[in-house]
């Protein structure tokens, strides 16, 4: 690994863009050229559309914090009318958002100009605004969502890897609840019941049984993991603490959960910045749930347009989930092993 980098340094890649990938699986070892060829000038070519835009919103900061606390000085104290202080406030956030326009517009374009070409590059297919993703119907039967109302999609990612099919979505989900106060007067609201990332993998074959993973959840393991599923047992103490394991073939569950594929799905987490992760496998199929985090954003407007970073980023994130799949389809052959398939 060493010489190939050497070798790219040697064939005019910058030394830095080299050292910042560096860590990256070998998989992405021509990333520094795609990244030097490809991607940096495309940025660079709109880094004076970031500078003009950032420093319009540093002005609107100025004059919108400026708007806002004169307002309030002048409104509590100097003629004691609150309404003006609370106008003033209005006027100065307002004046905030209209100024951050062109920075968040100019992100939504850097955002094309980053992950189009890596996904490309890895045969991947990529959407920002996908409309309605049907595969979260199938989230939901396995019991890692819970029901919703309303939904929204984003970022609508699809590949195949080692002749895995697989899929990569955001969804907020959204419940409409109805409240009556003493008066008998109806509120209706909505609230948000998951907002995330969620994963799908096909495999070729078919899981001989259910399994679900689930964070472990205190007093409430009690309820389980829903109808026909057993408690199973982690190979690893230290993921018993952090998981709870329910399936429906103790022996599957064993060769799938290792320690080396519970320890890629924590790794999940902090890749994609999420928490209460979920998973289960159900037929072909492995699903996974993880709420926050955003992925495929370009990063702050407030650094330089062409940082490698924010290529490094969104390519640890697709590690992680390659590395999934890798250790399902180790498990799965030692399980096929064990079983004289």
């Amino acid at each position: 690994m060493t010489d190939e980098r050497t070798d790219m340094e040697a064939g005019g890649l910058d030394p830095d863009v080299v050292h910042s990938l560096k860590d990256l699986p070998e998989e992405f070892r021509d990333f520094p050229r795609v990244y030097q060829e490809e991607i940096r000038p495309a940025l660079l070519a709109r880094e004076g559309d970031r500078q003009d835009a950032v420093s319009k919103a540093r002005k609107a900061r100025y004059v919108g914090i400026a708007v806002a606390a004169l307002g309030v000085v002048i409104g509590l104290i100097v003629i004691r009318q609150p309404i003006v202080a609370f106008i003033s406030v209005i006027v100065g956030v307002g004046y905030l958002y209209w100024g951050g326009r062109d920075v968040r517009k100019v992100g939504r374009e850097a955002k094309d100009l980053i992950v189009l070409p890596v996904a490309q590059h890895l045969g991947l297919n990529f959407t920002a605004e996908p409309g309605a993703v049907d595969t979260i119907y199938k989230h939901h039967d396995v019991g890692i969502v819970p029901s919703w109302d309303r939904a929204s999609y984003e970022d609508h990612l699809t590949g195949q890897r080692h002749g895995v099919d697989f899929e990569l979505f955001e969804a907020h989900l959204e419940e409409r609840r109805t409240s009556t106060d003493s008066k008998g007067r109806t509120k209706t609201s909505w609230v948000t019941v998951f907002q995330g990332q969620c994963l799908r993998f096909d495999f070729p074959k078919t899981f001989y049984g259910r399994t679900l993973v689930t964070r472990d959840a205190g007093i409430f393991n009690r309820f389980g993991g829903g109808k026909g599923l057993q408690r199973a047992a982690l190979e690893d103490p230290r993921f018993e603490k952090i998981f709870e394991v329910y399936t429906t073939d103790q022996v599957e569950s064993r060769f799938l959960l290792t320690p080396d594929l519970m320890q890629k799905l924590v790794d999940l987490e902090d890749a994609f910045h999420g928490g209460r992760l979920k998973c289960a496998f159900n037929e072909g199929q492995m699903y996974i749930t993880l709420e926050g985090g955003n992925l495929f954003e370009p990063g702050s407007m407030f650094k330089p347009f062409d940082s490698v970073d924010r290529v490094k980023e969104l390519l640890s994130d697709f590690s992680a989930m390659f590395q999934i799949i890798d250790a399902v389809l180790a498990g799965r052959r030692r399980a096929e092993q064990e079983r004289g398939d």
